[in-house]
């Protein structure tokens, strides 16, 4: 049995607990025997350690690699800028993590501090640690539940627990006992949470599980189980890493045997060998992903997301579903009035949230409540009859109280009523409190020598009590055709309220339930919901576009969740199919996989169910980003291939769990991300595209010379040199640049794609081919005029410089034309391929670089030749990009 199937007696007895609560000296006995009532938090990492796994990278396996074979061969200056690029890109990384285990420490905050407690058959106030299980707790409004409590005493009392179940209304709770085993979290209205609030009313309840056993220590458990989840990027270079470094010691063990062959002097092959390596490893890359990734950092800072996690900034260009909250995320978690039925005629509400802006609308058009009275009394029951208030703080509207009555606030001042000026004309003299058991509320008012009874309530409720309805005066009551009103309005998601009022004798200055349970007069109803936000519904529409699947999952009830998913575009008909808490509940693994890529509601959502949702879209293959603002998400953020939390809203456990924080809580920023995170993987793309075909062009040179029997092309310096030097800055500079058109136009990439598709590996044949048979041809031809050798090779490395600086506008696009691109929409780019040709330069005509390379001067004529060989590469990847546009157009 569990607790909540339990009567209050008998969780008493089992606890060994009275009525009195425990005595000091056995709640002292019970402390030392289960230990404090606190979340566990894991022991801090070591700096150190989080410093070393950021070399645990294959990409750094062979910088390191790289950076002791220079060594060896004396050239120290390559060593250093091998070893620069290992530690700017452990820094970056391990700044980026250093903060992203903080998930737990925060769940510890959310505790609360102290307690009130019944021992020895008094009150006392205690350190909420000291909580044991039988404690009798003290509850009242505005507290925090300090542990899991089975509720055995209640007066009115209402719990927030959005932080817990996602559920935006307060929770009405009761004593009774639940038979159900399997009712979920947010049904269990005879339980109050740890960490959640009281908002109304005050209550007992038997402390039955503190700390780690608590359901927010479910979700500490749960966290420390599901660890970090490595991002597709990280996945897909890791692969592609372990790619080049096996392809680099096959072409050393390749270039040593040839040179063997063909009679090298071994010293000589050695060096060639360790310089083909290097040249064939991008020693750049890494730095260049490091950076690819700040940049994105930094343009999504400027659209007001905030990432916490480099790898976090591609990731969510690769997403293909979005699972989200409801409560806050998709909605503004502002109850709002949109429907009142007064005086048969259904009028309609605009405006959102908390703001007192919208108007009253009937048939389209403004109603003036003063024009139409049956409106008019509604809202005035409304605003009166009511425990709740609105206020302005720092140009933002906020509640206190209920949120259902800061709505029926709210309403009336659309319709023009004054608050202050109401309260003075109608001052209350006495209420009967909202009970859940009896399901309404009631106030007295004097009106000049009148006396006026106001109630609200549950619709069925409020008609059992009437005797009479109010239309533009007293008239018969139409029950049937009320409920069913009430029924059609519930039907769209709306949470229902009927009002309704009665005169009381003069004189009269109190109420009771006896004057209220007959005779009333019914006004109307209002309907209520928690508005979407407009521009969520345009960024769900934005994400369908760019072909990302839009999840919900929430704690409210089924048709609340159905209607918002509708005006969401989520979900496009009305029955679409929704799993609520109770299914997921007795569903396994396999079960729920098999339905899950059908699902895109789910409605009575706990926890423990976010986190299997999540787990089972991975389990398709799916990259998942979660989003959420609650510690009710915190599991699932950090379960998913990126967690994506609210800034404003959102707990510090979702912050702190999440990959990426939304800093004005707006959905529409996630498409925006979406489109930062497709440009960063777009870029990187760029990148590769530049350096795998130029260094592959770079080793296809030095073994086409040795099978056809030429000297070697390059000198170990100088192909160092041009990996190095010449395109060390502009495969960084390819990183910022900008988007291109059809960025939110294309769908998700396959997650199961690798870094290098099949037409890049085309393209990088093509251009490795272009640029070998360029080098050797001005190679070859340096040769047969009767050049010196080191004039050939200088002839040879000049053009392979050229040919890298002519490639570089060609990786801007893998499809559009270099020519219809603005060559100085990245300025940046186009700087450093100035400076890479000024630092060549150098290295031909400077007489200290002439002794370290190995160069001569090169004449004017002999340039004249060199650049329409380097134009070539340009031509033939025009006509390779010509030849996809085709064929995409045919297909």
């Amino acid at each position: 049995m569990r607790w909540h199937q339990l009567e209050r007696d008998a969780v008493l007895a089992r606890l060994q607990s009275g009525w009195d609560g425990l005595s000091g000296a056995e709640a002292r006995r019970r402390l030392e025997r289960s230990g404090p009532n606190e979340l566990a938090v894991e022991e801090r990492t070591l700096p150190l350690l989080i410093l070393l796994r950021q070399v645990q990278s294959p990409l750094i396996y062979i910088l390191l690699a790289a950076g002791a074979v220079t060594a060896l061969l004396g050239k120290y200056v390559d060593t250093g800028v091998i070893l620069s690029a290992v530690v700017l890109d452990a820094v970056v990384g391990f700044i980026q993590e250093y903060r992203a285990e903080q998930s737990l420490r925060a769940l510890a905050r959310l505790a609360a501090p102290t307690a009130r407690v019944l021992r020895d058959g008094k009150e006392r106030q205690i350190d909420a640690r000291a909580l044991v299980l039988g404690d009798l707790v003290l509850l009242e409004s505005g507290a925090r539940v300090p542990a899991d409590l089975r509720l055995v005493r209640v007066v009115e009392l209402q719990t927030d627990e959005s932080v817990l179940t996602g559920e935006s209304l307060p929770e009405a709770k009761t004593t009774a006992p639940i038979p159900d085993p399997t009712v979920p979290l947010g049904d269990q209205v005879n339980m109050a949470f740890m960490g959640t609030h009281v908002t109304r009313g005050r209550g007992t309840g038997v402390v039955v599980a503190t700390g780690v056993q608590t359901a927010f220590g479910d979700l500490s458990a749960q966290m420390r189980q599901v660890g970090e989840v490595r991002s597709p990027l990280q996945v897909r270079l890791e692969r592609f890493a372990w790619l080049i470094a096996l392809g680099a010691l096959g072409l050393t063990a390749l270039v040593f045997s040839l040179g063997l062959l063909v009679g090298e002097p071994v010293a000589d092959i050695l060096l060639t060998a360790v310089a083909t390596a290097v040249a064939a490893v991008p020693e750049g890359l890494p730095v260049t992903i490091t950076v690819a990734l700040a940049v994105g950092v930094w343009r999504m800072a400027q659209r007001r997301a905030i990432v916490r996690k480099l790898p976090a900034v591609e990731t969510l260009g690769s997403c293909t579903t979005i699972c989200s909250d409801k409560t806050g995320t998709l909605t503004r978690n502002e109850m709002t009035v949109t429907k009142i039925l007064a005086g048969g005629q259904l009028y309609d509400l605009t405006g959102a949230g908390y703001a007192p802006e919208g108007q009253i609308l009937l048939c389209g058009r403004p109603a003036r409540p003063a024009e139409h009275p049956p409106l008019e009394l509604a809202l005035r029951i409304g605003l009166l009859c009511n425990e709740a208030s609105v206020y302005e703080e720092q140009g933002r509207y906020r509640a206190e109280g209920d949120p259902t009555e800061a709505a029926l606030i709210v309403a009336a001042l659309k319709g023009g009523l004054d608050e202050g000026g109401e309260r003075a004309g109608y001052p209350l003299l006495d209420e009967i409190p909202f009970e859940s058991e009896r399901q309404y509320m009631a106030t007295l008012h004097g009106h000049d020598s009148n006396r006026l009874v106001f109630a609200k309530g549950a619709p069925e409720r409020i008609l059992e009590m009437c005797a009479g309805a109010h239309v533009q005066s007293t008239a018969s009551l139409d029950r049937r055709s009320a409920l069913q009103a009430s029924c059609r309005l519930a039907a769209e998601g709306l949470r229902v309220l009927a009002v309704a009022y009665k005169p009381a004798p003069p004189g009269v200055d109190t109420v009771d339930h006896r004057d209220v349970a007959t005779g009333l007069i019914f006004v109307g109803l209002l309907g209520m919901i928690d508005p979407p936000r407009p521009e969520a519904i345009a960024a769900v529409a934005a994400c369908q576009r760019a072909g990302l699947r839009v999840v919900t999952i929430t704690g409210d009830h089924r048709v609340t969740a159905e209607a918002i998913a509708r005006q969401m575009g989520i979900v496009q008909d009305a029955g679409a199919q929704v799993l609520d808490g109770r299914e997921l509940e007795v569903m396994d693994d396999e079960a729920l996989s098999a339905r899950v890529k059908g699902i895109s509601v789910y409605a009575r959502a706990a926890p423990h169910h976010k986190l299997r949702i999540v787990q089972q879209l991975r389990r398709h293959g799916e990259v998942v980003a979660a989003t959420g603002d609650g510690a009710n998400d915190a599991p699932a953020l950090k379960q998913a291939d990126i967690g994506v939390a609210m800034g404003v809203a959102g707990t510090d456990v979702a912050r702190e769990a999440a990959d990426m924080v939304l800093a004005d809580d707006n959905f529409a920023t996630i498409y925006a991300a979406v489109e930062e995170g497709r440009v960063v993987f777009d870029n990187i793309r760029k990148v590769i595209m530049f350096l795998i075909p130029t260094g592959l062009g770079l080793v296809l040179a030095v073994l086409a010379s040795m099978v056809l029997g030429l000297p070697l092309p390059f000198l170990p310096a100088q192909a160092i040199w041009i990996n190095l030097v010449t395109n060390g800055l502009q495969d960084v500079a390819m990183a910022f640049e900008p988007a291109e058109e059809d960025v939110g136009r294309r769908p998700p990439r396959d997650p199961r794609e690798g870094v290098l598709t099949r037409g890049m590996i085309e393209r990088t044949l093509l251009v490795g081919v272009v640029l070998m048979a360029g080098t050797l041809a001005a190679f070859a031809w340096q040769l047969s005029a009767g050049a010196g050798l080191d004039h050939a090779r200088t002839v040879a490395m000049t053009v392979m410089v050229l040919f890298q600086n002519m490639h570089v506008f060609n990786s801007r696009s893998f499809t559009r034309s270099a020519l219809r691109t603005n060559p100085l929409s990245n300025r940046f780019l186009f700087a450093t391929i100035v400076a890479a040709l000024g630092l060549h330069l150098l290295g031909l005509y400077w007489g200290p670089l002439q002794f370290v390379l190995r160069t001569e001067p090169l004449r004017l004529e002999t340039w004249l030749v060199m650049l329409p060989i380097a134009a070539t590469v340009l031509l033939a990847v025009e006509g390779d990009k010509a030849l996809r546009r085709h064929r995409a157009l045919v297909s």
